[in-house]
């Protein structure tokens, strides 16, 4: 069946399966190339006759991952310009009034697309949700700090690609006033983002943030250091003009020296205090500071603006740093000897590791490190987000902490993806043979739940009754207050905000 729906900028048909009809590949804005590149998105222009949208449309230029990460999640490349589109699962483009959910795709903002088969919609439509999946412009594209460019164009596109599905989503039988934003990763912190801006107000009713926080927004001077770096690599002018004129294939080449170079000289003199602390080595390119829809790290604008606060779930998994450690080798040379060390590259008082270790007394040093990570780079911001959002609205934390059966990796980032989109046969290069179904189909189904009604089960999180729902295999459970020691050491090593 190839049902025909139209929407502002014409009629688009798509393919009925199983009950499940998807539209792929819709531009939502107007190619951004050449000079293009670097303004705010545009409408796409009107087409005549039916256009098709049967399969995958294009994905923003990038490169591969590294080969260790590539064997783990494969990476993306679908050539072509019309790469701001987004793919539509629904139930029944007939029906009216069904509630959606809009995924933003994640991948440290420069890699990354919605094409990827975990993020395939089937089983939300299956029940009875419309699944929105949006591209956005990455690296030097999106997030660079160019002269004559608007900042964080990325974000922009994503604001842009949500009044899309507010002025669209009805003909494919959605509510848009009953939308739900969601994210991992850099889309974790792109929610996060987006709930905090202004203009986002009105687009969506509920959010939940997976893997990411809110404490990323590069000063504006810092960034340009980037900037400054990647125009030295091209041997062009910083300026959007002179950016313009060059092509995806230039663009990316640059952008990935100047991120090698950031990784190995993590020099705060030279690239900025907010590029090396903010981005860890693992970001070069990220939203900036903008006095427009980023006024400074999202939990800040937050905490200033609880008005802005919307019915969240927010959450990690209970490894995340495995991911960047254990696949590339990193983790085979920490030791007793030179944890302290490897600590202090990151900035972290080496003081917090007893704490971590009289916790968890068989753990190994890289253990060690890895747990010190995971917290400060995704836990602990993302409860100071959750404290922010709880001021203004109901939260919910949760954690995903079923162990993949790779080893060494654990319940690394990216691992509870697949889970939540009930798409375990697509994931076995990351989860192993043998995932638990009964476990994907609870998260899922928390999912589902709360992009209907609101509705969450376990409950609500405040920083004097911090309850999390840990997700895990043979039976999930709500803890109080999750690792309380480790977390109260880490700030007292680091205090945020």
């Amino acid at each position: 069946m190839e049902p025909i729906v139209t929407i502002a900028a014409g009629a688009i048909r798509g393919r009925t399966d199983d009950g499940v009809t998807r539209f792929l590949g819709v531009p939502y804005a107007a190619a951004p190339v050449g000079p293009a590149r670097f303004r705010l998105p545009e409408p796409a222009p009107a087409w005549d006759g039916v256009r098709e949208a049967s399969e995958m449309g294009a994905t923003c230029a990038q490169s591969p991952y590294p080969a260790p990460i590539h064997a783990l999640i494969g990476s993306d490349g679908i050539p072509g310009d019309e790469y701001l589109n987004a793919n539509v699962w629904t139930p029944d483009p007939a029906a009216s009034g069904l509630p959606v959910l809009v995924w933003i795709h994640g991948g440290a903002f420069v890699r990354g697309s919605n094409a990827r088969a975990i993020y395939d919609g089937t089983s939300f439509a299956r029940d009875g949700v419309v699944l929105v999946s949006i591209n956005y412009r990455l690296g030097v594209s999106g997030f660079a700090a160019i002269e004559g460019a608007p900042h964080n164009r990325g974000l922009h596109d994503q604001l842009f690609a949500l009044r899309w599905v507010r002025d669209n989503i009805a003909a494919f039988g959605g509510d848009p006033g009953n939308v739900t934003i969601f994210g991992e990763s850099a889309g974790g912190m792109s929610v996060a983002a987006l709930i905090a801006a202004p203009q986002s107000a009105g687009l969506f009713r509920r959010a939940i943030v997976q893997s990411g926080n809110g404490a990323v927004a590069a000063d504006l001077d810092d960034a340009r250091k980037v900037t400054a770096a990647l125009a030295e690599e091209l041997g062009i002018a910083p300026t959007a003009e002179d950016f313009g004129a060059l092509g995806p294939d230039q663009l990316r080449a640059a952008q990935n020296a100047v991120a090698l170079a950031v990784m190995m000289d993590p020099d705060p003199q030279r690239w900025g205090t907010t590029v090396i602390e903010q981005g860890l080595g693992i970001m070069s390119l990220f939203p900036v500071r903008d006095d427009d829809i980023v006024a400074g790290p999202a939990t800040e604008t937050l905490a200033a603006h609880p008005e802005r606060a919307v019915p969240l779930v927010i959450g990690t998994t209970a490894d995340e740093f495995r991911f960047f450690t254990v696949p590339t080798g990193i983790t085979a040379g920490i030791t007793a000897d030179t944890l302290p060390s490897v600590l202090t590259r990151y900035g972290i008082d080496p003081a917090v590791a007893p704490a971590y270790s009289a916790q968890r007394p068989d753990a190994t040093p890289a253990e060690i490190f890895n747990a010190i990570l995971t917290d400060w780079c995704f836990r602990a911001g993302t409860l100071d987000f959750a404290t922010a959002n709880a001021a203004g609205a109901d939260t919910h934390v949760y954690e995903f902490a079923w162990p993949t059966e790779l080893p060494g990796l654990g319940a690394c980032h990216v691992l509870e993806v697949p889970f939540v989109f009930d798409a375990l046969d697509e994931a076995h290069s990351l989860t192993g043979p043998n995932p638990p179904q009964h476990l994907a189909t609870e998260i899922h189904a928390a999912w589902v739940r709360f992009a209907t009604d609101g509705t969450v089960v376990w409950p609500t999180y405040t920083p004097d009754t911090p309850n999390t729902r840990v997700f895990d295999s043979p039976e999930s459970s709500t803890i109080p207050d999750l690792r309380p020691a480790e977390l109260a050491a880490l700030r007292q090593a680091i205090p945020r905000p």
